[in-house]
């Protein structure tokens, strides 16, 4: 059985200083969520995916980074899903309620990000609050 706080609690961040090359991917990690606003939402999990995948075994940064956007992403994810949901089973007279939530998520969600590829630039290891550790 696991513990409720493997999900939640944040993983400590690399230890050494990244080098601008870390740095620029780790980056890239959390720009990357930003195509999910022209495929549809597939790019907010397939771009921080994708360069996770890819840098993960080289870069202690961008593991880390990665693992860090695609989480909260797919917390985010998972929040529309069940916005959605909810919806849809009380025969849309939640949907204002819902519709302003799934406004101030997505007007969150922005915010995050860019905060956190401005820190990743800066080298700075980011950790996004409510996000579910799914990804380890």
């Amino acid at each position: 059985m696991t513990n409720l706080d493997d999900y939640v609690a944040a993983p400590p961040p690399p230890d050494a200083t990244p080098s601008p090359e870390e740095r620029t991917w780790g980056m890239l990690a959390h720009l990357s969520t930003l195509s999910g606003l022209f495929t549809g939402g597939v790019g907010c999990i397939v771009g921080p995916l994708v360069v996770w995948l890819v840098k993960k075994d080289t870069m202690p940064f961008v593991d880390d980074q990665g693992k860090e956007a695609l989480n909260f992403n797919i917390t985010v994810f998972l929040v529309g899903i069940v916005l959605t949901v909810l919806t849809v089973l009380s025969f849309f007279i939640l949907s204002p309620l819902t519709i302003l939530l799934g406004v101030a998520i997505g007007i969150a969600w922005l915010v995050l990000t860019i905060i956190a590829l401005v820190k990743a630039n800066d080298g700075v290891a980011y950790r996004y609050p409510f996000s579910l550790r799914l990804v380890k």
